[in-house]
C-alpha cells in the first residue's frame, strides 16, 4: 500500500519540478515605448459636414467621409488626413465661394501644407476648372504648385502642361511645357499651339 502511494506521487512531483523551468523561459511581447518623435492618432471621425473659421471669420465649408487627426511630434502642429476624399469650399470676406476643391485623398501637414492627390478638381472664382492628380497648397506662402499633368478649362480656352505654379486663389498661374487651344477669328482655322513653352493665366 505504501509503495502504491509513493508511486502515484512521482508524476506529480515531476510536473511541479517542470513548472519553474517553463515559466523562466517565457518571452514577454511588449510594444516599443512611445517617444516624442512618434505621432499618435488623436481623433477619428466619419461623416463630417462642418464649417471652419480662420481668425474668427468663417472661411471654409468641408465635407469628408473620414477625418483623422494626428498629434504632432515634439510640440509640432497636428496633421489632418482625409483618406476617403475631401470636398471643400472657401469663402471670401463677403461669404461668397472663391475656391472649390475636391480630391480623392488629402493631407494637411502640420497645419501648413495641403497635399491633394487622386482626381483633384479645383474651380476658382472666375469659373476656371483645374484638373490634375497632384496639387500642393502652402498656406504660409499662399501658393499652389505641382509637377504633374494639369488640364485647365476656362471660358476662353483649354490649356494643359506638365508643371504648374499659382497664387492660392488660382487666378494668376503659370503652366510650363504647355499646349492649348485658343479661340481665333471666324475666318481663320482654329489650330492648337504646342511646344516647350510657358503659358500664363490672367
Amino acid at each position: 500500500m505504501k509503495r502504491l502511494f509513493k508511486a502515484s506521487l512521482l508524476p506529480l512531483l515531476f510536473a511541479l519540478l517542470l513548472i519553474p523551468y517553463g515559466c523562466s523561459n517565457e518571452v514577454e511581447h511588449l510594444a516599443e515605448p512611445i517617444t516624442g518623435k512618434d505621432t499618435l492618432l488623436f481623433m477619428h471621425a466619419s461623416g463630417i459636414n462642418t464649417f471652419i473659421s480662420d481668425s474668427g471669420v468663417m472661411r471654409y465649408h468641408m465635407v469628408v467621409e473620414e477625418w483623422d487627426i494626428y498629434n504632432g511630434a515634439n510640440g509640432e502642429p497636428p496633421s489632418w488626413y482625409f483618406l476617403k476624399g475631401l470636398l471643400m469650399e472657401r469663402y471670401d470676406e463677403t461669404f461668397h465661394i472663391d475656391l472649390f476643391v475636391q480630391a480623392d485623398t488629402a493631407y494637411l501637414h502640420k497645419q501648413q501644407l495641403w497635399e491633394l492627390r487622386g482626381r483633384v478638381v479645383v474651380r476658382n472664382v472666375n469659373g476656371d476648372v483645374f484638373r490634375t492628380e497632384e496639387l500642393f497648397w502652402d498656406l504660409n506662402l499662399h501658393e499652389m504648385w505641382n509637377t504633374q499633368y494639369m488640364h485647365i478649362t476656362t471660358p476662353e480656352r483649354e490649356l494643359e502642361g506638365t508643371e504648374f505654379h499659382s497664387n492660392e486663389q488660382m487666378t494668376r498661374y503659370t503652366v510650363f511645357n504647355s499646349i492649348g487651344a485658343f479661340p481665333v477669328a471666324e475666318t481663320e482655322a482654329a489650330t492648337p499651339s504646342s511646344g516647350p513653352s510657358k503659358a500664363k493665366g490672367r
